[in-house]
């Protein structure tokens, strides 16, 4: 399966015209929140409209940028996988929205178990059906990044991640995690046999990541990710 991994659109609308053979070459699309410009969250809506028009698999989250209430137009399009989880061709998805506080001047801000609870579906689902295999299909869409290396630096010193995300993702070892958020951490990590990928800023900086998985005797496994831009 292809995937084309993007997110921080910040209402550069006219950037998702550039990718049009892109759009018509993946199976889905995965987006890591921030369709508003920063401190103008009206302008998410013709970015979400926008995007939805280019592919009919998306699967998004809000970003810090993106009003909380803005997560009834996601779920209006059927695009949103916060606090939900969504399956597609054998693969699961499940999302959290918002980043952890920051500036506390941006319109979706709140703490880390706050965040991390969005993904309470994934382990009541473990929970009650004792299949714990929906971990090794599963792909995490979070605005917010984990604590890596480089992923969520802003200066190449400092981080701005939840450390209690990153043990969440090494406890339960997830098949691919996507976050944003941090437009200077662009990079793709492991932690462990998790591929955590954060694909920069497309609407600022035109990155984003080309991510391929595929079944290999029952399991899904990563066999492909590449950082690109426009």
């Amino acid at each position: 399966m292809k995937l084309l991994v993007i997110s921080d659109l910040h209402a550069h609308n006219d950037v998702l015209d550039k990718m049009d053979s892109l759009f018509e070459q993946v199976d889905a699309v995965i987006f890591g929140g921030d369709f508003a410009e920063c401190f103008k969250p009206e302008t998410g809506k013709d970015t979400l409209e926008k995007l939805c028009s280019k592919h009919e698999n998306i699967f998004a989250v809000l970003g810090n940028c993106d009003n909380e209430d803005f997560l009834e137009e996601l779920e209006a399009q059927d695009v949103s996988v916060e606090k939900s989880l969504a399956f597609h061709e054998g693969l699961a998805f499940a999302g959290s929205g918002g980043g952890t506080y920051f500036t506390g001047k941006t319109e979706f801000e709140r703490t880390e178990d706050e965040c991390l609870s969005d993904f309470d579906i994934v382990k009541n689902s473990v929970e009650q059906t004792g299949d714990a295999s929906l971990w090794q299909s599963l792909i995490l869409v979070s605005h917010n990044p984990p604590v890596g290396e480089k992923i969520d630096s802003f200066d190449g010193e400092h981080h701005a991640g939840s450390q209690k995300f990153t043990d969440f993702i090494k406890e339960n070892k997830p098949l691919a995690v996507v976050c944003g958020h941090i437009h200077e951490g662009a990079g793709i990590e492991k932690f462990g046999d998790t591929v955590v990928i954060n694909p920069g800023s497309l609407g600022e900086a035109g990155s984003y990541v080309w991510l391929e998985v595929e079944k290999d005797g029952g399991n899904w496994k990563v066999v492909k990710t590449e950082m690109c831009k426009l």
